[in-house]
């Protein structure tokens, strides 16, 4: 049995699945097919009667690849109330449940879940993003751009 600390959760432990090797630094070890392995952790945590604890949250969050800001958005918090409820464990029940709707959604193959995932993590990118649009033979087309900051800045002062 191999204790899978590497995950960031103290209770998850493997029967096997895995590959022991020598390396110039020691033992290391190596996980087959990882992103099944937690794809399955995340489903184990979700489908679970109690609430999630602070390292089950960051667990989640990441493996949706939400940024504490952004999950903060998403639970209407901000981003040191989720960096709090994962260093203290004291995750409320709305943050509990919303982390678990997502990760089920996403992990069933919701496509609704899978573009709000996307959304939510495209707002960073799409705040510095502008769209021009052109004319060209009585067609309007569409260019998304990646605005500078003197832009971004010029912008907000006209």
């Amino acid at each position: 049995m191999y204790h899978y600390t590497e995950c960031g959760l103290d209770n998850v432990w493997l029967e096997n699945g895995f590959v022991e090797r020598d390396t110039p630094y020691g033992k290391g070890i190596a996980v087959r097919n990882a992103d099944d392995l937690h794809a399955q952790i995340a489903k184990s945590i979700a489908h679970g009667k109690k609430k999630v604890s602070g390292k089950e949250l960051r667990f989640l969050r990441c493996l949706l690849g939400l940024s504490q800001d952004n999950f903060g958005k998403t639970a209407g918090v901000s981003e040191q109330a989720v960096s709090l409820w994962e260093r203290t464990g004291k995750v409320p029940k709305n943050a509990d449940f919303i982390i678990k709707m997502l990760v089920m959604g996403k992990l069933e193959g919701n496509k609704t879940v899978t573009d709000a995932l996307a959304a939510i993590n495209g707002v960073d990118r799409v705040i510095n993003q502008r769209i021009v649009f052109h004319e060209s033979r009585s067609r309007w087309k569409a260019e998304r751009q990646t605005a500078s900051t003197n832009d971004a800045n010029l912008s907000l002062a006209a």
